[in-house]
């Protein structure tokens, strides 16, 4: 079998690779990310493009250290043509989930896979998400319970932890949502002989 690498240290994206059964190596990318999003924003590229240009970086610097195919991913989340970051303190949490209450927003998901440099595969997909309108006391709650966890997803929510309370209607495919659109990625390790067929 040919190594896999995971160009993330995305806690998220190793479960799902790891219940997948996929066997992997974690390699971080160390690609400057803030840097990366402010220059193609800057130059008016999409929070679509965004999220794939940082997965084929994450991808290509890693695959240029390590052997094997190499797994880096990126989201982003859109709303009103607005690139919105992942929260840096709770209080941002609150802010953001006040912010996308009762309103539809949308997340671009991006996989790339790389090898000696070079991408060798790339899936971007979107979903998009509405939230239902809660109470005030409803997030202040589900801030307390989840706390800082919740600063890990680009959304300030989880779906996989209770987050799916938030929401009235989802169109997009769980894993996508979570952060790597999965199934799209088993049938390309299949076929480069990452995993059996």
């Amino acid at each position: 079998m040919t190594p896999i690498v995971l160009a993330s240290l995305s806690a998220t994206r190793a479960t799902i690779l790891r219940n997948a059964g996929v066997p992997f190596a974690v390699a971080p990318s160390g690609v400057d990310e803030n840097a990366v999003k402010a220059s193609m924003l800057e130059n008016g590229q999409t929070p679509a493009a965004v999220a794939s240009a940082l997965a084929a970086a994450k991808a290509t610097t890693v695959s240029m250290q390590q052997n094997g195919l190499v797994i880096g991913a990126d989201q982003t989340l859109e709303m009103d043509g607005h690139l919105y970051d992942k929260p840096e303190t709770l209080q941002t949490v609150r802010a953001r989930l006040l912010l996308l209450r009762g309103r539809s927003h949308t997340l671009h998901t991006s996989v790339c896979v790389a090898q000696s440099g070079a991408i060798v595969w790339r899936h971007d997909q979107q979903s998009v998400l509405e939230m239902r309108s809660f109470t005030e006391q409803f997030i202040d709650d589900y801030v307390d319970h989840h706390g800082e966890e919740l600063m890990s997803s680009v959304g300030a929510y989880q779906l996989e932890h209770g987050g799916i309370q938030l929401f009235d209607r989802i169109d997009g495919d769980f894993f996508t949502i979570l952060g790597l659109p999965l199934l799209p990625l088993l049938n390309f390790l299949r076929q480069a002989g990452g995993v059996e067929a």
